[in-house]
């Protein structure tokens, strides 16, 4: 059998790419990780709430002028980096939770900025792309309705229809992250142009719909384990008779389900990498606390149940981390369909991870670990929360383990 390391040389980032990582890193260290506490000061003094801090819009001039920009998107808009190369530069801005806008590589942004510059028209990307791949706007993708079970998209119910040179949208949308923030200008709104179409994977359309076009009603933000997470939000929105120019529509009427499989694999990616992140910075946190706190005597670290925590974390994050650089790898050379398989198993296995490695160290820090003293809370909400979006566990599983039933019953 050949060697794992001979089917797939090159896991290492490219020479560009070890350069950016290090550049993003020492970004990080000497002006994202001292302002973490500012961000925070910002942020609850920000009136009105969602008003992106200050400190953000600070570092996102730096680093734009630094040239750490757009890092995550290939092609003649973006950096040009590869989905292999991108990962370690997504892990190393995945250790504090608002670092990636700073560079302009947050979500949702990210996915609505690569769902425009492959299938926008020119029209489209001049009104709308160029002013995220700038910083200057922000926007939101609203796909999943609290009514019905939206984990399969063609439950979708959300209404657009065709109305002369416009396109009618009425629908409920929750979880509508960002676009609570004053910077958010664009919603990318999924729902259903033919919904008695047989093939149910045509049903579907998405269109852009202007925050501010009259019709689109703010209802609540959504809390996760009680975070309002301001200044971005997790709004359920309200449409109704929301009326946009026909030219809004994103690829063609039926186009929706094939562009949220395009926007979905690297998001889920994307993710993946930014968890790892989080759960590296939770184990160095873990290892110093447990060697500087003392407990019954002696150091928390020279419990064995400790040590074993430790060391349990670093086997799994190295873990995770090997097969998402895999998947990466894979789409990079084979096209994100090619890799689902691999994309599937990142997704089922990197949030999962994530929380544990998070979970032990809440533990090791006791009643520190849940307060705001640390960033663990919060990590922990949105490694426990990514086991939800962009799919859950089980539709991931289940599809996974259909394909590999076909594939060995098939080989047998």
């Amino acid at each position: 059998m050949t060697a794992f390391a001979d089917q797939n040389p090159g896991l290492d980032p490219s020479p560009r790419a070890a350069e950016l990582q290090a550049r993003v890193s020492a970004f990080m260290a000497a002006h994202v990780g001292p302002n973490e506490h500012r961000y925070d000061e910002q942020a609850q003094a920000n009136l009105p709430r969602y008003t992106t801090p200050q400190i953000v819009q600070d570092l996102k001039a730096l680093a734009r002028a630094e040239g750490l920009w757009n890092l995550f998107l290939p092609g003649e808009h973006g950096a040009g980096l590869s989905n292999l190369d991108y990962a370690p530069l997504a892990e190393a801005m995945g250790r504090v939770m608002w670092a990636s806008e700073v560079f302009n590589c947050s979500a949702p942004d990210t996915g609505n900025m690569e769902v425009l510059a492959q299938y926008g028209t020119p029209a489209q990307q001049q009104q709308w792309l160029m002013p995220l791949l700038r910083g200057e706007i922000r926007s939101a993708f609203s796909m999943t309705e609290p009514e019905v079970a939206s984990s399969d998209a063609t439950n979708i119910r959300c209404s657009i229809r065709r109305d002369g040179g416009d396109y009618v949208i009425n629908g409920r949308k929750w979880f509508t992250s960002g676009a609570l923030n004053e910077d958010c200008k664009l919603l990318i709104v999924m729902g259903k142009t033919d919904p008695d179409n047989p093939n149910k994977h045509l049903q579907q359309s998405m269109v852009l719909v202007p925050k501010d076009t009259p019709g689109v009603k703010l209802i609540r933000n959504m809390t996760v384990y009680g975070y309002g997470h301001a200044p971005v939000g997790h709004p359920e929105i309200e449409y109704e008779n929301v009326r946009v120019p026909a030219a809004n529509m994103l690829l063609g009427e039926g186009r929706g389900f094939e562009i949220a499989q395009g926007r979905l694999g690297p998001g889920r990616i994307h993710h993946c990498m930014r968890l790892i992140g989080c759960a590296q910075r939770a184990l160095e946190l873990m290892a110093r606390r447990a060697s500087s706190r003392i407990a019954f005597g002696r150091p928390l670290g020279d419990h064995g149940s400790v040590r074993e925590d430790i060391a349990h974390s670093f086997c799994e994050i190295e873990q995770a981390r090997l097969l998402t650089l895999r998947a990466a790898q894979t789409m990079d050379r084979n096209g994100n369909k090619a890799a689902r398989e691999l994309i599937a198993a990142a997704k089922i296995v990197v949030p999962s991870m994530a929380a544990r490695v998070i979970d032990r160290a809440i533990q090791v820090h006791g009643g520190m670990g849940v307060s705001q003293d640390t960033f663990l809370a919060e990590a922990y909400t949105y490694a426990r929360f990514i086991r939800i979006g962009d799919g859950p566990d089980q539709v991931h599983l289940s599809q996974l383990g259909r394909t590999l039933l076909q594939r060995y019953s098939a080989a047998s």
